[in-house]
């Protein structure tokens, strides 16, 4: 095996990136070296290399030149020092989360709030971030480095293609799961027929979620997703009126256990609000779209009907590692996926393509991997 493998970095930002060979990782202690066989291209990246720099210079970028690539799925074809539990071959998703596992909260045990968390191969979200985002560049190369504690093993019947969404169906499970949502709660998802809200439908199911509302715009995207479990998930048009109004009126003026929401940059302000109106007396309500701007929140409505509002940025190794068991288990289909797989060397037409999906149901993957594998 030579010294040096193919990736695909940015060197500026707004800038296309580059095929370039870069030195092949070395595991350290606790690490391993991940052969890539797909990288999920996420909506969002576009806006991370043309405007994050702009639009959120407080979450940083990793140092330029940088191999960005959120969510890869591939083969340990290397175990360093000190790990434990996993071997050469084994087939994984790596989730992105990077964690110091010395500050205050990561000896508390609450990992996601370390002080310089970090998505490997996207951005971090405090200016101690950069250490961790530069010792673990992102999956569009050929190999990647990964602490042991990111990794998820992935049974026979999952796909790579398929474990690579594991960061955007993560995200929608763990704010399920924060909200408690389980049998016989009602749950309002904005954004539905979306690469997150989608999550919601195909979670269901797995889940035991027996009443699920969405909204989103186009109408024939909306009726996919409530074929995908008839009966039990309800849609609506945001072109068809105010989502309050609707959800009222299906639930004889009740409100929704949970509301999520999954509407990213650029929605309007307005139907963020609809759907906190839309929360019963002590409802909950989830944040995982990005929406981006200060927001106008009723405060006295919040305090008088006890609602909660809450952030949530992702999901764990371990609740990852529950979805591959679901997997596992028959009990989560991730078949409606539709996959478009592009090369390496095409990463650049992968990203701006992204923008023609069939909504949620589009599986954009880069494959690092050569032709004849």
């Amino acid at each position: 095996m030579t010294d040096t493998m193919l990736a695909a970095r940015m060197h500026n930002v707004a800038e296309e990136m580059r095929l370039e060979q870069v030195p092949r990782p070395v595991p350290g202690l606790g690490e391993v070296r991940v052969r890539v066989h797909a990288v999920n291209i996420v909506p969002n990246l576009s806006n991370i290399l043309q405007n994050w720099t702009t639009w959120f210079p407080e979450d940083p970028l990793p140092t330029l030149p940088a191999t960005f690539g959120l969510d890869p799925a591939g083969v340990v074809e290397e175990v360093g020092e000190g790990v434990i539990g996993w071997e050469v071959g084994d087939r994984v998703y790596v989730n992105p989360g990077r964690y110091c596992l010395a500050c205050e909260a990561c000896r508390d045990g609450d990992l996601i709030n370390c002080s310089s968390y970090a998505f490997a191969g996207y951005f971090g979200f405090t200016p101690t971030s950069i250490e961790l985002l530069d010792r673990y560049p992102g999956g569009l190369a050929e190999q990647m480095l990964a602490p042991a504690y990111a990794l998820v093993r992935l049974p026979d019947n999952l796909d790579f293609n398929t474990a690579a969404r594991f960061g955007y169906l993560g995200t929608m499970y763990s704010a399920l799961k924060k909200a408690d949502a389980r049998p016989g709660k009602s749950i309002l998802v904005n954004g539905i027929s979306g690469t997150l809200g989608l999550s919601a439908a195909l979670l269901a199911p797995a889940m035991g979620l027996t009443t699920l509302y969405g909204t989103a715009r186009n109408h024939g995207l909306l009726k996919t997703v409530a074929d995908l479990v008839p009966g039990r998930i309800h849609t609506h048009s945001l072109l068809d009126g105010p989502v309050d109004t609707w959800i009222k009126e299906q639930t004889n003026g009740r409100g929704v256990d949970i509301y999520v929401d999954a509407l990213g940059p650029g929605a309007e302000h307005e139907t963020f609000r609809e759907g906190m109106r839309s929360l019963r007396r002590g409802g909950v309500c989830v944040d995982i779209g990005a929406m981006m701007g200060e927001l106008a929140i009723d405060i006295h409505h919040l305090m008088d009907q006890q609602l909660k509002l809450l952030g949530s940025a992702w999901s764990t190794a371990r609740e990852c590692q529950e979805m591959a068991d679901m997997v596992a288990a028959g009990t989560l289909d991730l078949s409606p996926l539709e996959h478009h797989v592009f090369p390496l060397q095409d990463v650049n037409n992968a990203i701006n393509g992204i923008a023609d999906r069939n909504g949620g149901f589009s599986n954009y993957i880069v494959s690092p991997l050569p032709a004849s594998q």
